[in-house]
C-alpha cells in the first residue's frame, strides 16, 4: 500500500512523504499540461470549474487595475500607499455563459470594478466573432467565451474569436486576453491551447468519468495575474490552500484516459444523438418543424410541437436539447424522472431558482420562460436501447399530457 498517498501528506512539507507528494503533484501537473500542449507551470489546480472561471476573470481584472493605479501615481508617490483612481477595465462575454462567468461579470460591474459588455448570441446559439470584434476598445482587458454551452451543447467558434482578439491586440499594442470555459468540451473536443489560440482555459473534473472533484485553470505565463485570495503561496502563489492530491491524481489519470477514447466516443455518440433526433421527428412528423430556428412572427414557428435548441451541426455529440412549446419543461423533467430518465431544464447552477432558462430565452426572447428547454445528456454507458426507452417514455408522457395540445 502507498502509505504516502493513503494519508495524503502536504506537498509543501519537506519530510520524506511531503517530498513524495510534491513529486506526484508535479507529475500530475505535467500530465495535464501535456494534454493541453502547455507548460507545466501554466497549470493551476483549483476546487472546480466555477473557481477556475472566477480566478481567470478576477485575476486579470485585478492585475489590470493594479497596473493602471501604479502607472497613475506620480514618481514621488509610488510605494507610499496613496490611493489613485483609474478607469475601470473593460471585459466582454456572451449572454449564454455559465453562471460562474456571467454572474462574476455582473458582480464586478455592480462593484464598479469593471465595465462589461455582453454580446448576444444568434438564434442558433452561436456568437458572431465579428460582434466580439466590434465590442473591443482601448480599455478592454479580457474576453471570455465558453467553448461549449452547458445547456444546448453549441460549440462556439473559439479559434475565430481568438484570432479577432489577437489581431486587435497587435494592431493597438494592448494587453487583451482571451479566456474560454472548456468544462463541457473536455471529453469530445480538441484541448490544444496553441491551436485554439486561447490565453486561459478552464476545466473541471465533474465532467470526466472517474475524475476527481477538482478544477484546472490553464494560464499563459505572459498573462498579468493577481491572486484574488489571501492565505498561502501554493499553485505559483495564485491559489492558496493545500492541494487536494488524491483528487488531482484522479483528474490527471481520467483526463489522459478520456483523450485516448475521445475519437471513438465522438463517433458512437454522434450516431446515438442523430438517432435520438430522428426518433423525435417521427413522433412529431405531422408538424412542419423549423429545425434551425425561425422567426417569432412566423405562425408555423409559434405553433410547432417540437423545437430543437442550438445549432444542429456545431454541437456536442452527447447533447440533445429540445423545447415542446406548449408544455412546461419542469413538468416534463418530473414525468421523465418518474420513469427513471434523468433530464434537466436548465443549468444545474441555477436549478434552485424559480425562473426559466436564460439560455433558451436568449435564443427566443419572446418565448414563454416557463416552457424553457429539455436537455438530455449521454455518456460512455448510454446505449441505443436507452434512447429507444426514452423515446417510448416521451410518447407515453405526451399522450398523458395531450390536453396541453388541445
Amino acid at each position: 500500500m502507498d502509505y504516502a498517498a493513503s494519508i495524503s501528506p502536504n506537498s509543501s512539507s519537506i519530510h520524506e512523504f511531503g517530498l513524495l507528494a510534491k513529486k506526484k503533484l508535479e507529475q500530475a501537473r505535467r500530465d495535464v499540461a501535456g494534454v493541453l500542449s502547455a507548460r507545466s507551470e501554466e497549470i493551476i489546480f483549483t476546487s472546480g470549474g466555477t473557481e477556475s472561471n472566477n480566478l481567470a476573470i478576477q485575476g486579470v481584472v485585478l492585475a489590470s487595475q493594479m497596473q493602471k493605479n501604479f502607472a497613475a501615481l506620480p514618481a514621488s508617490g509610488r510605494g507610499h500607499g496613496q490611493n489613485f483612481s483609474a478607469s475601470a477595465p473593460h471585459i466582454i462575454t456572451t449572454n449564454i455563459e455559465h453562471p460562474s462567468v456571467l454572474d462574476t461579470y455582473k458582480l464586478l460591474e455592480k462593484r464598479k470594478l469593471a465595465e462589461i459588455s455582453i454580446v448576444p448570441v444568434e438564434s442558433n446559439g452561436l456568437v458572431d466573432p465579428k460582434k466580439i470584434r466590434k465590442m473591443l476598445k482601448k480599455n478592454t482587458v479580457l474576453v471570455s467565451v465558453m467553448y461549449v454551452n452547458n445547456e444546448i451543447g453549441t460549440i462556439q467558434p473559439i479559434k475565430a474569436i481568438a484570432q479577432e482578439v489577437r489581431h486587435y491586440r497587435k494592431e493597438n499594442t494592448l494587453n487583451i486576453f482571451f479566456h474560454t470555459d472548456a468544462v463541457q468540451a473536455v471529453n469530445y473536443l480538441d484541448l490544444n491551447v496553441e491551436k485554439l489560440g486561447v490565453d486561459m482555459l478552464s476545466l473541471s473534473g465533474s465532467k470526466i468519468e472517474g475524475a476527481g472533484r477538482i478544477g484546472v485553470l490553464f494560464k499563459k505565463n505572459y498573462v498579468p495575474f493577481s491572486n484574488i485570495f489571501g492565505g498561502g503561496d501554493q499553485e505559483m502563489g495564485l491559489r492558496p490552500g493545500t492541494e487536494n492530491l488524491p483528487e488531482i491524481l484522479k483528474f490527471s489519470s481520467a483526463l489522459i484516459e478520456t483523450q485516448k477514447i475521445k475519437d471513438k466516443e465522438v463517433k458512437r455518440l454522434t450516431k446515438l444523438r442523430d438517432y435520438f433526433f430522428a426518433s423525435l421527428l417521427k413522433i412529431f412528423s405531422r408538424y412542419d418543424l423549423p429545425l434551425r430556428g425561425g422567426s417569432l412572427a412566423d405562425k408555423k414557428f409559434q405553433e410547432a410541437a417540437l423545437l430543437i435548441n442550438g445549432d444542429l451541426e456545431n454541437r456536442l455529440p452527447n447533447n440533445i436539447n429540445i423545447t415542446l412549446p406548449r408544455i412546461p419543461s419542469d413538468l416534463l423533467v418530473i414525468e421523465l424522472s418518474a420513469r427513471g430518465i434523468m433530464a434537466s431544464s436548465k443549468s444545474a447552477c441555477k436549478s434552485s431558482r424559480a425562473e426559466g432558462s436564460y439560455v433558451i430565452e436568449a435564443l427566443r426572447p419572446k418565448s414563454n420562460p416557463e416552457i424553457g428547454g429539455l436537455r438530455f445528456s449521454m455518456g460512455r454507458n448510454t446505449k441505443k436501447s436507452d434512447i429507444a426507452y426514452t423515446i417510448k417514455s416521451l410518447t407515453q408522457i405526451l399522450q398523458k399530457l395531450k390536453k396541453w395540445y388541445d
